[in-house]
């Protein structure tokens, strides 16, 4: 039996949406610390293949050592955002499955000195890449207070995000903002206490913050579409969503996928010969 220091998100839900085909090739797009994956490739015969794909190194490095019994499994330090070239490399046209479990991975929150958790004390930095320039230290010190108000407010959904965007470009006048903590004080001090007692304070805040570091929404509905592209007949697509951003994205993307009629409402029967798509949805 796997065990796992965090039990994986719809574990169960994804490896029954996912239909393994043990001979069949299946890409994990956001791999971090396997913990879907170990699943999928011990499900996997010889002649299977599983694609690891992560943006993190540091992921990758320990995904390998959790996936070390497997021999199957081949890693891609990555975008999932650019599959379809990452599976042109690989020399495969189309695939199984694609499993995409979005956002911050339990890995990336468990390795405090990255700045994704809004607990202790840290570097601001929030990069998934660490090979790539922007960090959150820099969007809270270099961006405009109406881009960082739009930003929590779109991202993040706070609704006190100008207050917010305000009080950090005070701040900032005085010091560099440089931790985690400093910037959690901000936005305490930005929200009426009142308006304290839905989860932490900073949680939508640092949502926001790290979506725009790592790009994470703005080409997500195109990602979606390219994964359907890459699927083979009866292929299937698992996506994992935390937040209504990338739900609404993701449904949007699948409503589009699967099509509609377009014959005018009052026409009794169709004529634009529409017939539905087979895809299975999975979000």
């Amino acid at each position: 039996m796997l065990e796992f220091k965090h039990k994986p998100v719809l574990l169960n839900e994804c490896i029954e949406g996912l239909n393994i085909n043990p001979d069949g090739i299946y890409v994990d797009g956001t791999l971090g610390g396997a913990g879907h994956s170990r699943v999928i490739a011990s499900k996997l015969s010889s002649k299977g293949m599983l694609i690891g794909i992560d943006r993190d190194q540091d992921a990758l490095n320990a995904a390998s050592k959790n996936l070390a019994q497997y021999k199957n499994v081949k890693y891609v330090h990555g975008n999932h955002d650019d599959i379809k070239n990452i599976l042109n490399n690989l020399g495969i046209d189309k695939v199984d499955g694609i499993l995409l479990d979005l956002g911050v991975s339990s890995f990336q929150l468990d390795e405090k000195s990255r700045g994704f958790s809004y607990i202790g004390e840290n570097e601001l930095d929030m990069r998934m890449d660490k090979t790539q320039e922007l960090t959150a230290k820099q969007v809270v010190n270099t961006y405009s207070e109406d881009d960082l108000a739009n930003i929590i407010y779109e991202y993040g959904e706070e609704r006190f995000s100008k207050s917010i965007a305000r009080n950090i470009c005070k701040y900032r006048e005085e010091k560099e903002i440089e931790t985690t903590g400093e910037l959690v004080k901000i936005i305490e001090n930005s929200i009426p206490k009142s308006k304290q007692k839905d989860g932490h304070p900073a949680k939508r805040t640092f949502q926001a913050i790290r979506i725009e570091v790592n790009d994470e929404l703005r080409p997500l509905y195109n990602t979606v579409m390219d994964c359907l592209s890459c699927l083979k007949k009866g292929g299937r697509l698992c996506i994992i969503t935390f937040h209504s951003l990338e739900d609404r994205t993701v449904k949007q993307a699948y409503a589009d996928a699967v099509g509609k009629c377009t014959c005018p409402p009052d026409l009794p029967y169709c004529i634009c010969n529409y017939k539905e798509k087979s895809i299975r949805k999975n979000s």
